[in-house]
C-alpha cells in the first residue's frame, strides 16, 4: 500500500506555509534562485561586440594560419635552407591563397586556390559567427538583425588583417583586394553561422515551399554525390600513377621533412582535382594550360610542371570499359530522384499513399538548377592562374559545368523519382479474421471482473 491513500484530498503548493510550526525556530527560509535571463538579452557580465568579433575574428584568423606555416615551413626545410621569418611570411602567402587572393609573382599571378584551407577558413570563419552571435545574446531568439550585425562585425575585424597580410607576404599581394575579398569571404561564412544560431535559418526554411525545401534537399544530396565520384576517379587515377608522382616528390630533394610538406600541399589540393574530377565525369572537362583540354573524348596537353597531383592525368580518350563511367552523373541524378520519392513516400503516412505527381516532379526539377549552382561555383572557385604564359588557364570552365551538371541530374532525377512513384502500390489495410466462436462484444464483456469475497477464517 502507498504512503497516501487514493481518497485523501492532497495539500496544496502554498497551504501549509503559514499553518506549520516552523520547527527551525531562528533560522531564514532558503533564498529563492532569481529567474533566468531571456534570451535576447544581454548580460552585464557579457563582453561588447566589438570585442567579441575581434576575438572571433582574430581566433579564426590564427587557427586557420598556422597549419600553413608548418606545411610551409617543412616544405623549405633543407640542408642549407629555410628559416622561421621566411616560413611565417610564406605562410602568409599560402594562407592569402586560401582565400582567393592572387599573389603577385615574377613569373606571373598565382591564383590557384588550395581548396582544403579555403574551407579550414570558412568552417572557422562560421564559428565566429556563432561567437558573435553569442555575445549579442541573440542564441535562439528567431531574429534575423542580430545575425546582420554580428555577421558585420566579424566581416569589419577580420577585413583589416587582409591589410598586413597582403603586405607582409612573400610573394605579396594587393591590399585593397585582400581587404575586398576578406571580407566578403567572412562575412557571408559568419552570416552563415550567425542565422544558425539565432534559428532564423531554421525559420525561413520552415515558411518555404515544400517543392522549394524538397527540390534544395535533393539537389545537395546530388551535388554530394557527384563531388564524391569526382573524388574517388581522381583517387584511383592518382593511385594509378603513384610511381610518377613519388618520383616527382623524390626529385625535390628537400629531405623527408621536406618530402612530407610537399605531400601535405598535394593533399590541399586534393578538393580541387576532385572537382576537376567531376567536371570530366560530366563532360565539359578542365583544362591545364591555354589551348588545353582534358574530356573524356579529347585529351591534349602539352609540357606540364613537375607537380605531383598532374601525374593521374590520362592520357587519351575513354574507351573500353571506362566508358561505363559515363553513366555515373545520370545514375547519381536517378539516386537522388529515388531518395526523393522514397522520402516523400514516407511523409505520407503508414498507409503508403504514392505521393502526388506535381510535388514529386517539381522537387526533381528543382534538383538540377540547385546542382548546377553548387557546382558551377565549386568549378570556379577550383581554378585559377598558375603564373603568366602557358599556365594562365587551369581549371574548368564554370558555366559548362553548371549548365551540364543542372541539365542531366534534373533528367536522372525525374526518371529515378517517376519510376519510384510508377512502380509504388499502396498497401491494402488487412482485413480482420473471422472465426466461428468470434461474436460481438456485449456490455458484460465491458463490465471488469467481479472481486472474489475472501473467506473468513478463526
Amino acid at each position: 500500500m502507498s504512503a497516501s491513500a487514493p481518497d485523501q484530498p492532497r495539500r496544496s503548493a502554498g497551504a501549509d506555509t503559514d499553518t506549520r510550526p516552523d520547527r527551525r525556530a531562528g533560522r531564514r527560509p532558503p533564498a529563492r534562485r532569481p529567474p533566468t535571463r531571456p534570451p535576447g538579452r544581454t548580460g552585464a557580465g557579457r563582453a561588447p561586440l566589438a570585442v567579441a568579433a575581434a576575438v572571433a575574428a582574430g581566433w579564426a584568423a590564427l587557427t586557420s594560419y598556422l597549419p600553413v606555416v608548418v606545411v610551409l615551413g617543412l616544405v623549405q626545410v633543407s640542408e642549407d635552407a629555410g628559416s622561421l621569418g621566411g616560413a611565417a611570411r610564406a605562410g602568409l602567402a599560402g594562407w592569402l591563397l586560401g582565400h582567393g587572393v592572387p599573389l603577385a609573382t615574377a613569373a606571373g599571378p598565382f591564383g590557384l586556390a588550395p581548396l582544403a584551407l579555403t574551407g579550414l577558413v570558412v568552417w572557422r570563419l562560421i564559428r565566429a559567427g556563432v561567437h558573435a552571435t553569442r555575445a549579442l545574446g541573440a542564441r535562439g531568439s528567431g531574429e534575423t538583425r542580430p545575425a546582420f550585425v554580428a555577421a558585420g562585425a566579424v566581416a569589419l575585424g577580420y577585413a583589416l588583417l587582409g591589410v598586413p597580410a597582403a603586405l607582409l607576404a612573400t610573394p605579396g599581394a594587393d591590399p585593397v583586394r585582400a581587404v575586398g575579398v576578406f571580407g566578403a569571404v567572412a562575412g557571408a561564412a559568419a552570416l552563415a553561422g550567425a542565422l544558425r544560431t539565432t534559428g532564423a535559418a531554421g525559420a525561413w526554411a520552415r515558411q518555404a515551399p515544400a517543392v522549394l525545401r524538397d527540390g534544395v534537399r535533393t539537389g545537395l544530396v546530388a551535388g554530394l554525390l557527384l563531388a564524391g565520384a569526382g573524388a574517388g576517379v581522381a583517387g584511383l587515377a592518382i593511385a594509378t600513377g603513384g610511381g610518377e608522382a613519388a618520383d616527382m616528390i623524390g626529385a625535390y630533394r628537400t629531405g623527408v621533412a621536406g618530402q612530407a610538406g610537399i605531400t601535405l600541399v598535394s593533399l590541399a589540393y586534393a578538393p580541387n582535382a576532385a572537382i576537376w574530377a567531376s567536371s570530366y565525369l560530366l563532360g565539359p572537362g578542365f583544362a591545364v594550360g591555354v589551348d588545353t583540354a582534358v574530356r573524356t573524348s579529347e585529351v591534349s596537353v602539352g609540357a606540364l610542371p613537375a607537380v605531383p597531383l598532374l601525374a593521374g592525368l590520362p592520357r587519351g580518350p575513354v574507351d573500353g570499359v571506362g566508358a561505363l563511367l559515363l553513366a555515373a552523373p545520370v545514375l547519381i541524378g536517378m539516386a537522388a530522384g529515388w531518395l526523393l520519392a522514397r522520402r516523400l513516400l514516407r511523409s505520407t503516412g503508414d498507409d503508403r499513399t504514392p505521393p502526388g505527381w506535381g510535388p514529386l516532379l517539381g522537387a526533381a526539377t528543382l534538383a538540377g538548377p540547385v546542382v548546377g549552382l553548387l557546382l558551377g561555383a565549386a568549378a570556379a572557385a577550383s581554378g585559377g592562374p598558375l603564373g603568366g604564359g602557358r599556365l594562365a588557364d587551369l581549371g574548368p570552365a564554370a558555366w559548362q559545368v553548371a549548365a551540364v551538371a543542372a541539365a542531366v541530374v534534373a533528367v536522372g532525377a525525374l526518371m529515378g523519382a517517376a519510376a519510384t512513384r510508377a512502380f509504388t502500390r499502396p498497401d491494402r489495410p488487412a482485413r480482420p479474421t473471422s472465426s466461428p466462436s468470434a461474436r460481438p462484444p456485449t456490455e458484460a464483456d465491458a463490465r471488469p471482473p467481479a472481486r472474489r469475497a475472501r473467506p473468513v477464517t478463526d
